[in-house]
C-alpha cells in the first residue's frame, strides 16, 4: 500500500482535493485534526505538555487549553518548536497506525494532509507527495472569504512561516493546480488512476 502525502499553502485547497480523493474512496488522514486528538487522548504526550508548558495546558476537566496553548506556544519561535517537536512524533505514531488499518482494509494506497508535510519531517513516512497549487493571490482571496477575523496581513505571516510554494513545488511528485484555470476532478481522477495502475 503506497502511502502519500498532500500538502499546499494555507487556501491552495487541499482540503477540497482530499474530499475528492475520499468520494473515490481513498482514505485521508487529517493531520491537523488527529494532531488535536492525540493531544487531547495519548496519555505520554499529555504528560510531556503539562511538564513543557505547565498544568494549565489542560483545564479543569481536562480538556486541552487550546487557548491558553496557543497564547503560549504560538508567540514564541522557541515554543513553538518546542511544541512542535513533542507532538510530532505521537502523530507520526498515530499515522503509521492508522496506515497499517487502512493497508489491512485492502487499500491501494492512503493519503496523509500536512500543510507542514516537510517541516514537520513527515514527508519522511511517505513513498510520494503532491502537491496542491495555487497563487498567493487567490489564497489570500479565498482565506479572507473563508476566515473573515483574518486580515491579509495575518495570512501573509502564516505563508511566511511555510515552506516557499517553489520548493513545494519543486519536490512534488505530483502537481495539483487549483488555480481557477485548471478543473479540479480530472487532475483528482486522472492521478487516482496513475496511483493504483
Amino acid at each position: 500500500m503506497r502511502r502519500i502525502g498532500i500538502t499546499g499553502g494555507i487556501g491552495s485547497g487541499k482540503s477540497v482535493v482530499c474530499r475528492l480523493f475520499r468520494v473515490l474512496g481513498v482514505p485521508v488522514y487529517d493531520s491537523d485534526f488527529r494532531a488535536k486528538w492525540v493531544m487531547a487522548h495519548d496519555v505520554a504526550l499529555r504528560a510531556e505538555l503539562i511538564a513543557a508548558f505547565g498544568t494549565e495546558t489542560f483545564d479543569a476537566a481536562g480538556q486541552l487549553n487550546r487557548t491558553y496553548l496557543a497564547r503560549t506556544a504560538f508567540a514564541d519561535p522557541a515554543q513553538l518548536a518546542r511544541l512542535n517537536r513533542l507532538v510530532h512524533p505521537h502523530v507520526g505514531r498515530d499515522f503509521e497506525q492508522w496506515a497499517d488499518e487502512q493497508q489491512q482494509a485492502g487499500h491501494a494506497y492512503v493519503l496523509k494532509e500536512a500543510a507542514l508535510l516537510y517541516e514537520s519531517g513527515a514527508y519522511r513516512q511517505l513513498d510520494r507527495i503532491i502537491t496542491v497549487f495555487a497563487p498567493l493571490a487567490i489564497r489570500q482571496a479565498r482565506v479572507l472569504h473563508r476566515d473573515p477575523h483574518r486580515t491579509a496581513d495575518d495570512i501573509l505571516a502564516i505563508v511566511g512561516k511555510q515552506m516557499s510554494e517553489e520548493e513545494k513545488l519543486s519536490r512534488a511528485d505530483y502537481i495539483i493546480y487549483n488555480d481557477d484555470e485548471h478543473l479540479l476532478i480530472p487532475q483528482v481522477v486522472a492521478l487516482h488512476a496513475e496511483v493504483v495502475a
